[in-house]
């Protein structure tokens, strides 16, 4: 029960900002489609990963959904952390995150 709870927050409150703050950024920078879908998929794939890491440190999870909703925190950074295999799609599309 309170997993799923958990998996309610994360994925409403952290993913959910994480993926539009990324995808508003990539295509204000006019990202390729290519690198918008490997992003996303990413993200995507995070979620177990996030899950877990809320599970353990639930003051991680409400600090880190507060800064992703209000721009403080840098969404490649929390994809970055949680999902280190992301590192290539996170790569691909920092030249296009600044732009705009």
């Amino acid at each position: 029960m309170i997993e799923a709870l958990f998996a309610w927050f994360v994925a409403t409150f952290l993913l959910g900002p994480l993926q539009s703050g990324m995808t508003a950024a990539l295509e204000a920078g006019r990202a390729p489609a290519a690198v918008v879908e490997q992003v996303t998929r990413c993200a995507a794939d995070a979620t177990p990963g996030l899950v877990d890491r809320a599970l353990g440190d639930p003051w991680w999870a409400i600090s880190t959904a507060i800064g992703a909703s209000i721009g403080t925190v840098a969404p490649e950074s929390v994809l970055r952390d949680a999902a280190p295999g992301c590192e290539a799609a996170i790569a691909a599309a920092r030249p296009f995150m600044n732009r705009g």
